[in-house]
């Protein structure tokens, strides 16, 4: 069926719910063919898309059909099954919810809707709590205002790895009449989420608080419009910290007014929060997604505030986590990406501590933490892109533990003389500067994504003409070439290369955006050879991909 013919079947549909069928009758030809040419795609990761009518949109029609699908799996995990429903602040969260309950309840499955917005790790912890066959979070994260999303959870609180999404994804992908899945059976199925969740849910994240000093620090906060605002403060205040929060973005605006950019890993997001910082004299500020399961941290620094990555984030806070753990069992283990740092790696095994690298997701990390219950510890989990996790009680990264270990961490040093970032160079001086970096070229649209699969084509079709590299890695082919190394993770469209100074970089598809990432990596004697060396490699892979 072409674009057309499935543009027609929409708009033929009688009891077309009305701003669908306004927006179809405004489409022009090229709008009918970004919206119906394809149809939204159900990943590993769930989906992402942008808001509007048509099956490559996000709508209340597409909403379904994931619903249905993953009820259908669902129900296949549990005689009686349940699911944790939650939404963020974007467009149509709510009402998405709601179609996502009314499903799930037609379906004879208990949901358990949050009754107001709520963060991502907290949807994973109420999962576990309310001991449910899995959830559901409605959210694009950091995207755009113009985007929705839609992730899915088993019942560890974990997104669902790849075999299991498969599963999933077979089951949606069956749904032959989206305009006939039933919504208005067994409204008795639908129910809430208790405040009693919200309270053990703070209790576990001040629980993974290491010390009780008196708080001589100042902080600024931002949820960017989203999510964090709900428990952040609160839990900070609550353990003593002096919280200025921006107050114009503690607003759940889904337009994200005030901000040119709901993430922190840009610059952008922290404009108001710096501004406040400044007025108010705070030694760290922190910003969460829309979802809060990131944070971004700027401390203050010899009068400037210092924008850190995620990688830089997560290796102060190991460092803080070693050094003021009183006991560190057997057997624990530091989880990462293959597109994150090495630095918290080699930090970990310097210190006894058994490292797992694992695909881009936090969902594995959240697998490895269950897989080890029995026989090891789970010490810390992060990835480069804004997550980390200290206490898995979450199985998913967690925006409110990590900033409470920030501020215990900024509060910690200071009581030394330290800022973060004098912790950080002397992470630099102890074990090499690591810094790394990321180029997102973003592609939209079919020849868009015509364009990305050439590249990722070329690269693994092709002899890189960059000296110094010894081997590469091909997660999609599972081969290496240039060492003994073997693959043992799920099959995934990323290339890696090493290089002979410890350098790399990856190309590697977005799941959820219309971008192709490429990450990389560098180790150098000072900060300046570093820079350098980053700046070099980067060049280098974009000139080829210009030629392309």
């Amino acid at each position: 069926m072409n674009y057309l013919e499935k543009y027609d079947l929409w708009i033929k549909q009688e009891n077309l719910d009305p701003k669908i069928e306004e927006e179809l009758l405004k489409m022009t030809d090229q709008e009918k063919k970004e919206a119906f040419a394809l149809d939204m795609e159900f990943g590993t990761g769930g989906m992402r898309g942008i808001l509007g009518a048509g099956t490559n949109r996000l709508n209340i029609y597409i909403i379904r059909k994931a619903s249905y699908g993953f009820g259908l799996w669902l129900k296949e995990q549990s005689k009686n099954p349940s699911a944790v429903i939650a939404y963020d602040n974007r467009h149509y969260s709510k009402e998405f919810a709601s179609e996502t309950a009314k499903v799930f309840a037609s379906m004879g499955i208990k949901a358990y809707v949050c009754s107001d917005l709520r963060p991502t790790p907290f949807l994973s912890f109420a999962v576990r709590e309310l001991h449910a066959t899995g959830g559901v979070m409605i959210t694009a994260s950091h995207n755009t205002k113009e985007y929705n999303g839609y992730k899915i959870y088993d019942s560890e609180g974990c997104q669902l790895v790849p075999r299991l999404a498969d599963e999933v994804i077979e089951k949606i992908n069956s749904v032959e009449n989206i305009f006939e899945i039933e919504t208005d059976k067994n409204p008795s199925f639908i129910g809430g989420v208790s405040e009693d969740i919200d309270r053990k849910y703070m209790d576990m994240v001040e629980e993974i608080s290491l010390r009780n000093d008196d708080k001589n620090i100042k902080v600024v906060y931002t949820p960017l419009h989203g999510t964090g605002s709900v428990f952040a403060p609160k839990i900070l205040r609550e353990l003593g910290y002096d919280v200025t929060c921006v107050e114009e973005q503690m607003i759940h605006d889904p337009d994200f007014s005030s901000v040119s950019s709901a993430n922190p890993e840009n610059k952008q997001a922290f404009d108001k929060a710096i501004e406040l910082g400044k007025t108010c004299n705070a030694d760290i500020l922190l910003a969460n997604d829309p979802d809060a399961d990131r944070l971004g941290i700027a401390p203050l620094h010899n009068g400037e505030y210092v924008l850190l990555t995620g990688n830089q984030t997560a290796a102060i806070v190991l460092k803080y986590l070693l050094e003021n753990t009183k006991v560190i069992p057997e057997n624990s283990y530091v989880f990462t990406t293959i597109v994150s740092s090495n630095l918290p790696t080699k930090m970990a095994i310097k210190n006894g501590l058994k490292t797992k690298e694992v695909l881009t997701g936090f969902k594995f990390i959240g697998e490895q933490a269950h897989l080890i219950e029995k026989t090891g510890n789970y010490f810390f989990g992060f990835e480069e892109s804004y997550g980390c996790l200290v206490s898995d009680k979450v199985r998913d990264k967690d925006a409110m533990q990590a900033s409470l270990i920030a501020c215990e961490a900024c509060n910690y040093y200071k009581s030394l003389g330290k800022t973060l970032v004098d912790v950080l160079y002397e992470i630099y001086e102890e074990y090499g500067y690591h810094i790394e970096g990321i180029e997102n070229i973003v592609l939209k649209g079919l020849d868009g994504a015509e364009k990305i699969r050439n590249i990722m084509d070329y690269f693994r079709n092709n002899e890189i003409n960059i000296s110094g590299i010894v081997s590469k890695e091909d997660y999609k082919l599972q081969t290496v070439t240039g060492s003994n190394k073997k693959i043992d993770l799920p099959k995934s469209n990323v290339i890696k290369y090493i290089l002979d100074d410890e350098s790399w970089f990856i190309l590697r598809p977005s799941g959820t955006e219309p971008k192709l990432k490429i990450y990389f990596g560098v180790k150098a004697l000072t900060m300046n050879l570093a820079t350098a060396r980053l700046e070099e490699i980067r060049k280098n892979v974009l000139e080829i991909i210009n030629q392309i």
